[in-house]
């Protein structure tokens, strides 16, 4: 079987190994399932990248438990069911321990029912919408009260935002944190009219009209923001028409929740000065962590002007958790390291540590950036860390949940009851 495998992942993925191969015994093997062509590649491939740094790094030190890491990439190709086949392969071909991966939610729940299924180990690292915990996944990316929610909180009490546009693309991400956003507002007390809702498709390109009517929001002279889950290239003709309308950050500021300096870095940034974004971590972060990391990065790429970004921090905040469970319990063994991963502490880049916690969520600091003319973020609010929920407390449903794989066992664990139900599946 150890041959029939070795062939096959010739043919069926990418096999990168690094050269520290003075330890002892068969590789633990690791997979990374990131789109390397597609739409989403240009996001997705730097995170592969970011894990095959963390293996070269790790296996430098010596490996783990006394042997050689080998990362095994495979590319999705921005496509969601492939997705799932390829984890499927990852977990029965390659057999691989953890697997390190997936961007938008949609390929998260595509990938979710393997996961489960063949009791694979998911580390999940871009901020999603929550409404979701599952025993099988580690959630390294935020929250919506980890980001969705104090950037509201920022825009009103900062700004002094009164009507709100709540602009995404339309996918399951921006649809359900919109839901959550639209119910924490109004129990804020603000009016319905007063928020307006909109959706368009990935690499949607006319944004005239929709601009045209979150100009008319302020026409009663109410501050007006926008609150953007816009996804992809569809950001460059969002910003672009804002500013031929003649809106400025001032008039109208934007908070995104997808525009990050990868998505910036090769953008003119002329019609985006001065607008916001909401991560747990900028480039801009001034700390020694931060600063090592950025040089590694530019030594590992060969690149100085590759820049780095909050799903490249939350991808080596995963590996590192996972890294200090095996450690501790001595194994490779899934069950094992779930047992071990909660509590775990790992430095982040921002100066502070990011705990691992029964739900499968993390500790992260709420960071709000101002985007610069050279693309990067000036900082201009930093929370301290905040405990990530799997169910939010602004919807009624899930209000009542809570999440503790620890002692309960259980994802979705009513507290009114007091019983586990099972989670009803939405892939």
């Amino acid at each position: 079987m150890k041959h029939l495998t070795k062939m096959l992942l010739l043919t069926s993925a990418i096999t990168f190994t690094n050269t520290a191969w003075a330890q002892e015994g068969e590789p633990i093997k690791i997979g990374v399932l990131h789109s390397l062509s597609g739409t989403m590649a240009i996001s997705e491939t730097t995170l592969k990248d970011t894990v095959l740094m963390l293996v070269e790094q790790q296996n430098a030190k010596g490996g783990l438990l006394g042997r050689p890491l080998e990362a095994v990439v495979v590319d999705p190709a921005s496509d969601w069911p492939l997705f799932a086949e390829k984890a499927r392969e990852l977990l029965t071909v390659s057999d691989v321990d953890a697997i390190f991966g997936c961007w938008t939610s949609v390929s998260r729940k595509s990938v979710l029912p393997v996961i489960e299924e063949l009791d694979g180990l998911l580390f999940y690292p871009v901020q999603y919408e929550g409404e979701e915990s599952s025993r099988n996944v580690i959630y390294t990316g935020a929250a919506p009260n980890q980001q969705a929610i104090p950037a509201v909180d920022y825009m009103a009490d900062e700004l002094g935002v009164e009507k709100w546009a709540l602009l995404g693309t339309d996918y399951v991400y921006p649809r359900t944190t919109n839901n959550i956003l639209e119910s924490y507002l109004k129990e804020k007390g603000v009016a319905e009219g007063d928020i307006f809702v909109n959706y368009t498709p990935f690499g949607h390109s006319d944004w005239s009209k929709i601009v045209a009517d979150v100009v008319a929001l302020g026409a009663d002279g109410k501050k007006v923001g926008v609150v953007s889950t816009i996804n992809g290239d569809a950001n460059v003709g969002f910003y672009k028409e804002l500013a031929a309308a003649g809106v400025s950050a001032d008039d109208i500021p934007v908070m995104a929740f997808s525009v990050g300096e990868e998505e910036l870095s090769g953008l003119d940034t002329a019609n985006l000065v001065g607008h916001l974004a909401a991560w747990n971590y900028f480039e801009s972060a001034d700390t020694p962590e931060n600063e090592a990391f950025i040089e590694q990065w530019h030594e590992f790429t060969g690149d100085e002007n590759r820049v780095t970004n909050d799903p490249m921090e939350a991808t080596m905040i995963g590996f590192n958790a996972w890294v200090q469970a095996v450690e501790a319990a001595g194994t490779t063994d899934v069950d094992s390291v779930l047992d071990a991963i909660v509590g775990v502490e790992v430095p982040n880049l921002t100066g502070g540590t990011a705990t691992v916690l029964p739900n499968h969520h993390l500790t992260k600091p709420v960071l709000i950036g101002e985007i610069r003319d050279d693309g990067q973020f000036d900082i201009v609010s930093q929370t301290e860390p905040v405990a990530g929920d799997a169910w939010t407390d602004f919807l009624p449903e899930s209000a009542v949940l809570d999440s503790d794989w620890a002692s309960k066992d259980c994802g979705m664990y009513n507290t009114d009851t007091q019983s586990c139900v099972q989670q009803q599946s939405n892939y």
